[in-house]
C-alpha cells in the first residue's frame, strides 16, 4: 500500500510538473503581440501624446537604452526636437527628413541614417546603429505608434506638436493598414533570432559588448539550460544582481526561435575567440 501511494505521489508530481511547463510555454508561441485597442475619433492631442509617453516607456521599449545609463543618448534628458535640427546640420547625417519632426521619424524606422558619435556598433565607425528598426521586430511599431512617440517627444520640452492627429476618417485605413501587414518569418538560426529581437542592444553576445545587461559570451557556464531558457520566459522572474529590471518580454517570439536562442546560449562559455 505504502509503495502504491509513493508511486500515485510520484506520478501527481509529474503531472503537475509538466502542466506547469505548458503554462509557461505557451506565453511564447509564435503570434502576434496584442496591439492596444485605440479609438480613433476619439483622439485628442493630448490623449495622442500621453499615448506616445505610454508606448516610449512599454511596448517600444525605448527607456531599455535611452537611459542614463548610457547605451544610447538619453532622450529625456533634452530637447529632441533642438537636436534633431542640429542632427540634421551635421555634415555626417546622410538621411532625407526635412525637419525635425521627419528626422525622429526617420530615426526610429531608419536608425543607421545618422548613428550619433559614440553610439554606433563596435567597429563601424558610428556609421551603423545597434538600434532595431521601430516597425520591425521586436517593438512592431504601428505607423500611429510611431507618430505618438513623436508627438510625445514634441511635447515634452514644451514644442509645438507638428504630427498630425489621426482622423475618425483615417480609422479604416489604420485598421486595413495593420490587418494586412504580413507577419514577420521566423528566425532560423540563433544569430538571426538574436538579431531579430535585438539581445545584442543590451547584451555582450556575437560582436556586441554591450554593457546594458548581463554578459552572454559565458552564461553557459553559469546558467543550466532551464534557468536560460526561465531567464527569457519570465525575465523580470530572477533578475540579475547589478542591472536594472528592464528586460521586456518578447510575446511575438515562437517556441523554435526560444529553443534556438537557449541552445546557443548554453554553449557560450567564455572560450570563444
Amino acid at each position: 500500500m505504502i509503495a502504491l501511494i509513493k508511486t500515485l505521489g510520484f506520478s501527481l508530481a509529474l503531472i503537475f510538473a509538466f502542466a506547469g511547463v505548458t503554462y509557461v510555454l505557451p506565453q511564447m508561441k509564435g503570434e502576434a503581440p496584442v496591439e492596444k485597442t485605440v479609438d480613433v475619433g476619439a483622439l485628442t492631442m493630448d490623449s495622442f501624446v500621453v499615448l506616445g509617453e505610454d508606448l516610449f516607456q512599454g511596448k517600444g521599449t525605448c527607456t531599455l537604452c535611452h537611459n542614463k545609463l548610457g547605451r544610447a543618448p538619453d532622450l529625456l534628458a533634452f530637447d529632441a526636437v533642438q537636436v534633431s535640427v542640429e542632427r540634421l546640420a551635421d555634415s555626417r547625417y546622410q538621411g532625407a527628413a526635412a525637419d525635425a519632426e521627419d528626422y525622429l521619424r526617420e530615426s526610429m524606422v531608419a536608425p543607421n541614417a545618422y548613428v550619433v558619435a559614440g553610439f554606433g556598433k563596435k567597429g563601424s565607425n558610428d556609421t551603423e546603429s545597434p538600434m532595431p528598426a521601430m516597425d520591425g521586430p521586436p517593438a512592431q511599431l504601428s505607423q500611429l505608434e510611431i507618430d505618438a512617440i513623436i508627438a510625445f517627444l514634441q511635447s515634452k520640452d514644451g514644442n509645438e506638436v507638428t504630427v498630425a492627429l489621426p482622423s475618425e476618417a483615417d480609422a479604416p485605413a489604420v485598421a486595413a493598414k495593420n490587418e494586412a501587414a504580413p507577419a514577420t518569418a521566423a528566425a532560423d538560426t540563433a544569430q538571426a533570432a538574436i538579431a531579430k529581437y535585438g539581445c545584442a542592444a543590451c547584451h555582450a553576445i556575437l560582436e556586441s559588448e554591450s554593457p546594458v545587461g548581463p554578459n552572454l559570451k559565458d552564461v553557459g557556464g553559469r546558467m543550466s539550460v532551464a534557468q536560460i531558457r526561465d531567464s527569457i520566459v519570465a525575465p523580470k522572474a530572477v533578475i540579475t544582481e547589478g542591472f536594472p529590471p528592464i528586460m521586456p518580454d518578447f510575446p511575438a517570439m515562437t517556441l523554435q526561435e526560444l529553443e534556438l536562442i537557449v541552445q546557443f546560449l548554453a554553449q557560450q562559455n567564455g572560450s570563444q575567440g
